[in-house]
């Protein structure tokens, strides 16, 4: 296994390797690449510093929800989805491996044109929705993620939407998790499991079910 932690930027033969895809879908990923350093030099899709490590903190970090999603999901929308992460990556993984259908909802029409171009490139099989989160109300969701869009308290406020009984939310966070996770209860119960990131130590993933607004 290769230790993603390691000094320097992660290379994609071992993101491969850490992720364990065939060359063809790294193939894909490649073309990925070329395509998000293309359309960053017109519009901001992420941050500029983070681009020498694109492997490791974008394509990885996502890539590491894809365990996480219940076998019997059917349906996967990622909010705030920017320049696909974690949707895009997860959809990648999908269209190789099987699981839910993803929908990618992004509110900016630069960044959801880009997820457009990238599906149609990448033959990732998605749904763009380039609308506003709260525009939405005839989509739900077996799985939901995100990542970098909001504090926990308000993400579950954009998200609840999209939930049912069964849903799980897959979110990524930073250092602030368990406080974000301390001011959310005071207005919703749930159940939580967090895994830490494989990219960064103090970085989580929290995994949440049987999310409902407290009475």
């Amino acid at each position: 296994m290769v230790n993603p932690n390691a000094p320097g930027p992660l290379t994609k033969e071992n993101f491969a390797k850490q992720v364990d895809i065939s060359g063809d879908l790294l193939d894909r990923f490649s073309a990925y690449q070329d395509l998000l350093v293309k359309w960053q030099q017109r519009i901001n899709l992420v941050s500029r510093s983070t681009l020498p490590d694109l492997w490791r903190r974008h394509f990885l970090d996502s890539a590491q929800l894809f365990p996480l999603i219940p076998k019997s999901a059917k349906t996967l929308v990622d909010l705030g989805s920017g320049a696909g992460f974690p949707g895009l990556v997860v959809a990648l993984l999908i269209s190789e491996r099987g699981g839910p259908d993803v929908h990618l909802v992004e509110a900016d029409s630069r960044k959801a044109a880009f997820l457009a171009e990238a599906n149609r490139i990448l033959e990732a099989r998605v749904t763009v929705h380039s609308r506003r989160i709260e525009s939405i109300a005839d989509l739900k969701g077996d799985v939901i993620t995100a990542r970098a869009l909001a504090p926990l308290d308000r993400l579950l406020n954009q998200a609840e939407r999209f939930m049912g009984p069964e849903t799980t939310c897959l979110f990524l966070k930073g250092e602030n998790a368990s406080r974000e996770l301390t001011i959310a209860r005071k207005h919703w119960t749930m159940k939580v499991s967090e895994t830490t990131s494989v990219t960064h130590d103090l970085a989580r993933i929290l995994k949440l079910r049987e999310v409902s607004r407290v009475d």
